[in-house]
This record gives C-alpha cells, structure tokens and sequence, in this order.
C-alpha cells in the first residue's frame, strides 16, 4: 500500500512548466506542458516510477523524470530514418516493472527501401541503455517507398501484441494476405504466431496477419471489454475508425468513403458484400494519428470515449456513442499536429503535439 501512494504520489508531483486552458463541452480544462525541446516525436509511454518514454522519429529514444529532466536512451536497434520512416512507437507491458521489457516499433532497411519491425528489449533500472535488444518481427517479402509505416502496438489481454502496418504506398498489396502491407497482426512477445490467429492453416498466407485490408492505421487501443479497435488514414477523406475483428478485411482500396487526391474514385465505391464498414468516418481526411479509449478515471462521463490526434487541422477529436460519432473536437494553440494520445496512469489525458516538439498534459480544471 506505502509503495502505491508513493507511485500516485509520483504521478501528482507538480512538474507544471506552463499551464494554460483548453475549451470543451465541460468548460475549461487545464493544459500543462510537460516536456519541450523534442524533434519530430511520435510515440509516447508511462513507466511506474513517474517518468515517461518519448520517441523521435530521427531514432531517439528519451525517458523524462517526473521533474522534467530528459535522458537519452541509447543502444537502439538499427533504424532506417526516411520520409515517414524512423522510430515510431514505444509499449510499455502491463508487467514492465517484474520483467523491464520493453517493445519498439521502427522502419528497417530493406533492400532498396524499408519495413516496419519491431523489437523486444530491455531498460534496467537506473540505465540510460537498452539491453538484450532482439528483433522479433520484420515485415515480409519486402518494402520499397518511404510511406505508410503504421507502427502502434498494443498489448491485449492475453498479452500478445498487435501491430498496425500500412501498405506502404503498394495499394493492391493490402489485399494480398501473402504480404503483410496494409494488415494488422498479432504475434506473442518472442515475436512467435499464435496458434488461434485466423490465417494460420492458410499455406499462402503470412500468418501474423490478423486483419488485412488497410492503408495506413496509426493509431490503435483497447476498450474496457478488450475489443481492438483502430483508426487509419483514407486518401483525400475516408479516414476510418474501424472495430478490428480476427480474419476480416477493411476494404482498401477496393472500397474508400473518400477519393485519390487528384479526385478520382477510389475502387467500386464505398461498400462491397464481404469487406467490412468503418463505425465512422471523417471527409475530408483530419489524418488521424493516436487513438485512445478513456476510462473515465478523472472525468467519469467520458467512460468507454475515444480521442483522436488530427494531424491535418490540430485538434483531438472525442466519439462516443452507439452509433459512434464526433461529440467535439479540442482545440488551442498547443494542439499542433497531434501525434499521439494516451491516459495517464492518473486518469489525465497526455498528447504529442508534433510542431511544437512538446508533451502536454489535459487535466481538471479544479
């Protein structure tokens, strides 16, 4: 008990820089920034000692105390840093403080272009390095082009991991279960297939692939039941939020609620017997990024709600509802290019705003 208040404890020491306010439907909310001086960031991770981990795109890897102190982690895996390709996300398992691990997701150089990986390593207390650093994932036969990485991962209840993989700008490619581009997979923490994954009796399928049908998901969680759920990036509109289910394709690009961004048609429109339809949809595109599912520790209302980073428009959009759709967006000078989105073990709600190269932190007013 003496060690969980001292851990809240952690998480409520005032490492205010600047607070200011952000207008929602509950009036205002205070908005701190956490951390600065970041280039590029793109994931974001709380450890249980307080602090937490940021990763640049560049391949830097940084953990910042509770006071706002910055350390770089070093001993990466070999990252391939180009276009939309890097470092890109960071989880942190639920049994982190028995087992250090740690697992990052990256672009790896592949013949004459890249593909996302991931690896599995190890952040012993007091360290600024990383150890034991194993890949156990590479995306398979091969990538070229420099876009549409995808990259969450997300550890399920059962501990096995999904990740996100865009196609990597191959459209056809996410309908080709004999590749990974455009899929979602799961695989267990030594990177093996689990024997329950739905395409694992199928010789001419990659069998890590869980979902397939995607252009780029970059933002992937939970709910309070553990469904997956994600969102992914349309071309210009059809951004999707999708509830993933094992076996099921998501349809790019043969159907799209958008178009190409020289305005043609996408594929033989927007649905097709067999091919699954998003919960909901942004036209035009927001390029969503981070996605998260709250809890409603702090605003109990807000239970079971989704937050979506836009990249486009700078703000983080709330769904809820049956039949989901868009409550409000949150919206101020601090929300530039919203980047990820995650709840804090406190119940606050952090975000990466990407232009500025800051970590901000959503909290009661009170």
């Amino acid at each position: 008990m003496l060690r969980l208040l001292l851990v809240i404890c952690v998480w409520l020491l005032p490492v205010v820089v600047q607070a200011q306010v952000i207008s929602s439907q509950k009036g205002a909310l205070t908005l701190t920034k956490m951390a600065v001086g970041f280039r590029t960031p793109w994931a974001l991770a709380f450890l249980p000692d307080g602090s937490f981990l940021v990763t640049e795109r560049e391949g830097k890897l940084w953990q910042v105390t509770p006071q706002g102190k910055k350390h770089q982690i070093k001993g990466l895996p070999n990252v391939a840093v180009q276009n939309q390709g890097g470092l890109l996300d960071v989880m942190v398992p639920r049994d982190f403080e028995n087992r250090r691990e740690l697992f990052l997701s990256y672009s790896k150089k592949q013949g004459g272009g890249a593909g996302t990986a991931v690896a599995r390593a190890t952040l012993k207390a007091n360290s600024n390095r990383l150890s034991d650093v194993r890949q156990i994932f590479e995306m398979a036969p091969g990538s070229k082009g420099g876009r549409h990485f995808g990259s969450r991962i997300v550890e399920a209840r059962d501990g096995t991991l999904f990740v996100t993989l865009g196609e990597r700008g191959d459209r056809p490619s996410a309908q080709d279960l004999g590749r990974h581009n455009g899929s979602i997979i799961r695989i267990t923490r030594t990177g093996a297939v689990p024997a329950d994954n739905p395409f694992v009796s199928n010789a001419a399928a990659q069998p890590e692939i869980w979902s397939y049908g995607h252009r780029n998901p970059q933002g992937a969680a939970l709910d309070r039941n553990g469904n997956l759920w994600a969102v992914e990036h349309g071309a210009k509109g059809g951004d999707e939020v999708n509830r993933i289910r094992a076996g099921r394709n998501y349809g790019w690009p043969v159907i799209s609620y958008g178009t190409h961004y020289s305005g043609a048609k996408i594929g033989e429109g927007t649905s097709k017997s067999g091919l699954e339809q998003p919960k909901f949809f942004w036209d035009p595109s927001i390029a969503p990024s981070g996605l998260m599912i709250y809890s409603g520790k702090l605003w109990p209302e807000w239970r079971g709600h989704m937050f979506v980073g836009s990249l486009k428009f700078d703000f983080i959009s709330r769904l809820s509802g049956s039949k989901l759709s868009e409550r409000e967006r949150l919206k101020s000078d601090e929300t530039a290019r919203v980047r990820d989105i995650r709840e804090a073990p406190d119940g606050a709600i952090w975000f990466i705003a990407e232009d500025q190269g800051a970590i901000f932190r959503i909290s009661p007013r009170d």
